[in-house]
């Protein structure tokens, strides 16, 4: 038990660290952050390019580009895009990821790692052919019981309303 609260204590304090690292290689600076995540990965396997809008350094469609995948673009109002790495991504190499937004443009490092993926992705359709609303029991069975003891309490539900209603309506005319 002490070593769970160890642990945790620990990662607490090394988290804020590891956020407050910085995501552009030395000498990259641009008026808006940038990061690549995760920033080793296998070929084939899919990174998050991030785009730090907050401060207003970048406010039109920015360009996410390099030898590693196919040129990226994230519009505006949106801070992240996906992009899949190519499967012939040299194992241990390092690719550079440049963004560029409204004139500026920075750089960072990708590395492939030794292995590959078993499988290759399924890319998936943006839009799937909707939803199957509306099915699931609605129509599973008709009980019988259920539906007599619901009429029965709508029944008495609208009589009690008329009831007091009607009951009023006689108070306030004597």
């Amino acid at each position: 038990m002490r070593a769970i609260r160890v642990a945790s204590a620990a990662l607490l304090g090394v988290t804020p660290l590891a956020c407050s690292a910085p995501t552009a290689v030395a000498g990259n600076i641009t008026p808006f952050d940038f990061s690549v995540q995760p920033s080793t990965i296998p070929a084939g396997g899919q990174v998050t390019l991030r785009l730090d809008r907050n401060d207003g350094g970048c406010k039109g469609p920015a360009t996410v580009t390099s030898a590693v995948f196919d040129t990226v673009t994230i519009p505006p109002g949106r801070s992240r895009a996906r992009a899949v790495v190519d499967w012939d991504a040299k194992p241990a190499a390092t690719y550079q990821v440049t963004f560029s937004c409204d004139g500026a443009s920075g750089s960072t490092d990708l590395t492939i790692a030794g292995g590959r993926p078993t499988s290759r992705p399924v890319p998936q359709p943006l839009h799937s052919r909707g939803v199957h609303a509306g099915e699931g029991g609605t129509a599973a069975g008709f009980d019988l019981k259920e539906i007599g003891l619901g009429a029965a309490l709508i029944a008495g539900s609208v009589g009690a309303a008329y009831h007091f209603s009607r009951r009023r309506q006689g108070e306030d005319s004597s």
